[in-house]
């Protein structure tokens, strides 16, 4: 097995006023040679948007884009659609870039802030045609038990997002003292692990609030809760 520990505290940050943003991994002005991706997982950024603020129109292409709303609203407009999409805490939305889009974020109220995941996975087919989809998924169905959020094309999981890639993003909400044991799809697959909120140990690793840990060269592993917790899992191709 290897595991590599990204602690809350280590990840790029970017203070820039109406947006405070962590960064797991190099994006825009913070470069880190050893954080450019785990495996396919490109992005992981964890953001706080103030009221009426957000990003202007802005391109992109061959890249899926996963959100992941956690307090407030976000508002979303693309290329493809014409009105204004609300995504809300519990809900997930998903973006192919392909061939290219463009599109504008920002945040839906007037007096509360924003906070959301945003992750980009490389994707294994280049140049399709740009897609979005949104979901809600009941917070009762992640109690102490594995919800899947998000899965390739291929893979026929009932109410999950799909992307253009061999990856899957699930969350689960652990009491305290209950145990999990995550198994991995195949060989070349890591799984990037978020604890969004509490305290679990992961291998021996305590991890609190925002740390993350990256595990590979396994088929399975496991995670105790020392407190009530939530954790994300982002499995991903490693060589690709």
């Amino acid at each position: 097995m290897k595991t590599i520990v990204h602690k809350a505290d280590s990840r790029g940050f970017a203070n820039h006023g109406w947006l405070q943003a962590n960064h797991s991994f190099s994006f825009a002005s913070y470069r880190d040679a050893n954080k450019d991706n785990f495996g396919a997982l490109r992005v992981l950024n964890d953001d706080v948007i103030a009221p009426k603020m957000g990003f202007g129109t802005h391109p992109h292409d061959n890249m899926e884009i996963i959100t992941i709303p956690l307090k407030g609203e976000l508002k979303h407009r693309d290329s493809m659609h014409n009105s204004w999409e609300s995504i809300h805490p519990g809900e997930v939305q998903v973006m192919s870039a392909g061939t290219g889009i463009q599109h504008s974020e920002i945040n839906g109220s007037q007096d509360e802030h924003l906070g959301l995941f945003q992750i980009w996975v490389i994707p294994d087919t280049r140049n399709v045609e740009p897609r979005y989809d949104q979901k809600s998924f009941k917070e009762a169905d992640r109690k102490n038990k594995l919800q899947t959020l998000v899965t390739s094309m291929e893979n026929e999981v009932d109410g999950a997002l799909k992307i253009h890639q061999d990856a899957k993003i699930s969350r689960i909400d652990l009491g305290a003292g209950q145990s999990f044991q995550y198994d991995l799809k195949s060989d070349n697959h890591g799984v990037y692990v978020m604890v969004v909120y509490g305290k679990v140990t992961i291998e021996n690793e305590v991890l609190e609030t925002r740390d993350a840990i990256g595990v590979s060269e396994t088929g399975a592993f496991s995670a105790k809760a020392k407190e009530d917790s939530s954790l994300l899992f982002i499995e991903v191709p490693m060589r690709f």
